[in-house]
């Protein structure tokens, strides 16, 4: 039997991380997505789930107390930053709360907060789509994807968590191809050339990249490149790029990567090192806080002598070099090939010779090396350390454990493995790299405690 579909005018009481919003009526709980406390809304019940009646948001009554206002004029279509409309220190406390009350489920000491260095202007990346914005004339339009529609997208002309060079940038190239009447591709028509613009601007170098993603139907022209190289920007662009890509799905993918202007990859230097970035490389989006967290992690290892380190899931091995001094050996580990291959260079323009990169998944590559480590840095993507592979990392019983996550909920499931298996956990440090998202990193240090 189906449930019976209630419409309510409820106030958002609580919220949970990372986004999720409660609202309490007659003993009965009821729960929303991507909502703030203090707001006003008029929801219809849709199913009943773990003690909560999930619902849909038909209608925002009144805006929460704590709302100020919002300087982007897309957050409402583009659905990115949960927390535009508020005052930082509003932001701050809501997280820090609700992040308090995740860890409290494997951590009873304090969880440090830190608050970001930055609050506009902090990305180093963004990948527009070329769409429309669902007008009847289908406008050529180049922006971020509105939430909850798959065609349309939100131009972000306004746009506040990145440089204004993003937003140059992303306009010259409309307009550029606005009047050459060249079209977008439809992913339901499968016709059309446009599909994405990435853009990459290392914070501390000013080196940008941009990576014009279309159809095989399309070649670069010479005047496109003209135009970017002579706009008024405050970085320099040094990488211009055009992938071809004919797969049907939505995603940045590489049939044919071509370099059309330029070197291969623009560099950004954290903590004294210099680091290779490419088109499809993993970077921490935010560099200033990524070097702040890094030099964390540095200092929870200043005063070890290690024979050892695995770094895993190191991306471009910023941690594994970052680290290098630490240990007589050091293992970076990275299944993405390009990724592994900017590690390598970097290790050598760097002068490290005692990090070794190797490509390859974690779960596999770790049965292949020999020594064991004496401590391990952990780095894994959103959905957490593979089970069988979190297995294999406690059986090394490394005497620390540095798990730095982008994804506190999965990173929490995860810890309680650990703590199972006889570690403790010495400290939980949460850092606002994302402000304005509902989204943080965090760094947590665990060390082996012998069973009795």
């Amino acid at each position: 039997m189906r449930n019976k579909r209630e419409e309510l005018d409820l106030i958002i009481q609580e919220q949970e991380y990372p986004n999720l919003a409660f609202a309490f009526y007659e003993d009965k709980k009821y729960m929303v997505k991507n909502e703030i406390q203090g707001r006003k809304l008029r929801l219809r019940t849709k199913r009943k789930k773990n003690g909560a009646y999930l619902c849909d948001v038909l209608e925002r009554l009144e805006a929460s107390p704590l709302e100020k206002g919002a300087p982007c004029t897309a957050h409402e279509e583009c659905g990115g930053c949960l927390y535009q409309t508020l005052k930082y220190e509003d932001e701050t406390r809501i997280k820090k709360d609700m992040l308090a009350k995740l860890y409290r489920e494997v951590y009873t000491g304090e969880v440090v907060f830190h608050p970001s260095l930055e609050v506009e202007g902090y990305r180093n990346k963004m990948e527009y789509t070329f769409s429309d914005c669902g007008d009847e004339e289908r406008t050529l339009s180049l922006g971020l994807h509105k939430k909850k529609r798959f065609y349309e997208v939100a131009p972000t002309d306004d746009c506040n968590i990145v440089h204004d060079d993003f937003t140059k940038i992303r306009i010259a190239t409309l307009d550029y191809f606005k009047s050459k009447g060249i079209t977008y591709y439809h992913k339901k028509l499968h016709e059309g050339v446009l599909r994405h613009l990435v853009i990459r601007k290392a914070y501390f170098t000013k080196e940008i990249l941009i990576n014009l993603v279309t159809t095989s139907d399309y070649i670069a022209q010479d005047d496109f490149i003209k135009m970017l190289l002579e706009l008024d920007i405050d970085g320099e662009i040094k990488s211009i790029y055009h992938t071809k890509n004919d797969s049907l799905s939505d995603v940045v993918q590489a049939d044919e990567l071509i370099l059309v202007y330029g070197k291969e990859d623009i560099d950004e230097k954290l903590l004294g090192l210099k680091f290779k970035i490419g088109p499809f490389s993993f970077f921490q989006t935010n560099s200033r806080a990524a070097q702040r967290m890094y030099k964390r992690v540095q200092e929870l290892l200043e005063k070890e002598d290690m024979d050892v380190l695995f770094d895993l899931y190191s991306g471009t091995g910023t941690i594994a070099q970052i680290l290098a001094k630490k240990a007589k050996k050091v293992y970076s580990i990275e299944i993405v090939e390009e990724a592994s291959e900017k590690a390598r260079l970097t290790c050598k323009d760097n002068g490290i010779d005692n990090v070794e990169v190797i490509n390859g998944d974690v779960l596999k590559v770790i049965d292949e090396v020999e020594e064991r480590p004496d401590a391990i840095v952990i780095d894994p993507p959103r959905e957490g350390v593979h089970p069988k592979a979190l297995k294999k990392l406690i059986d090394y019983k490394a005497e620390k454990i540095i798990y730095v996550s982008c994804n506190p909920k999965t990173q929490v499931s995860d810890l309680k493995k650990f703590t199972e298996a006889g570690y403790k956990i010495k400290l939980v440090e949460i850092f606002d790299n994302f402000p304005k998202t509902s989204h943080v990193e965090s760094v947590v240090l665990m060390s082996r405690v012998e069973r009795k």
